[in-house]
């Protein structure tokens, strides 16, 4: 049976890398994240007041687009980034910050609730839980120029951001992965233990997790 899975994180937390391990190892096909030019980009910067709203509409329409496309795609698929992070995550940080207005962004969640009613959730969302160190260790790691300017503060608030969504996350099965104690691309040990707990959790079993000991039974040592 066609499967449809969302990998869920913060930035540097590792989607794209999971979703290219996971896709290999179970056979599917990996989607990632959209690259679009956005028209209000650069308005954005220079104004994000009077711009976020606009930004935001584009880059959820852009998200509910691929969203569709996913869910009619013949086989099975792993999704980059759910389009609930957009609302939930980046959306609402613009709005604690200030620069979504009330109305606006009141206006955008309306859009937002409605479209989604509508649109068939994933089969599971696999969250990569970190904490700020890990990210910031990470995103040093790929070395990446727009990256580099990233303040500990704003992934600390992206994290509170993420944990206030996925605990209150109910469309659809949730597993949440300890990315601070697992490397799954250095240890094959651990990818194997994430695939299982993903294909336990697919199979309906609800009680899967991430036991403490049992991930501490394949750290290196």
């Amino acid at each position: 049976m066609k499967k449809f899975i969302a990998v869920a994180g913060n930035i540097g937390v590792g989607k794209s890398t999971l979703v290219t391990l996971l896709s290999r190892r179970l056979g599917w096909e990996p989607f990632y994240e959209a690259v679009a030019e956005n028209p209000y980009l650069a308005d954005f910067y220079a104004n994000m007041r009077q711009w976020s709203f606009h930004s935001q509409i584009f880059f959820l329409s852009n998200r509910l687009r691929s969203h569709r496309q996913l869910l009619d795609h013949p086989t099975s698929v792993v999704q980059d980034r759910s389009v609930y992070e957009d609302a939930e995550v980046f959306a609402h940080n613009l709005y604690d910050q200030g620069h979504l207005g009330e109305r606006d962004f009141g206006t955008y969640r309306q859009l937002y609730e409605v479209l989604t009613e509508f649109l068939p959730p994933p089969d599971l969302v696999v969250y990569l839980r970190a904490s700020v160190e890990t990210l910031q260790r990470r995103i040093a790691r790929r070395d990446r120029d727009y990256e580099r300017q990233i303040e500990p503060g704003y992934l600390a608030r992206l994290n509170r951001l993420y944990e206030r969504w996925i605990e209150a996350f109910s469309l659809c099965p949730v597993l949440t992965v300890p990315a601070d104690d697992l490397d799954y691309v250095a240890y094959p040990a651990h990818l194997d233990l994430v695939v299982q707990k993903v294909l336990d959790r697919l199979q309906g079993k609800s009680e899967v997790v991430f036991d403490h000991d049992e991930v501490q039974r394949i750290m290196p040592r």
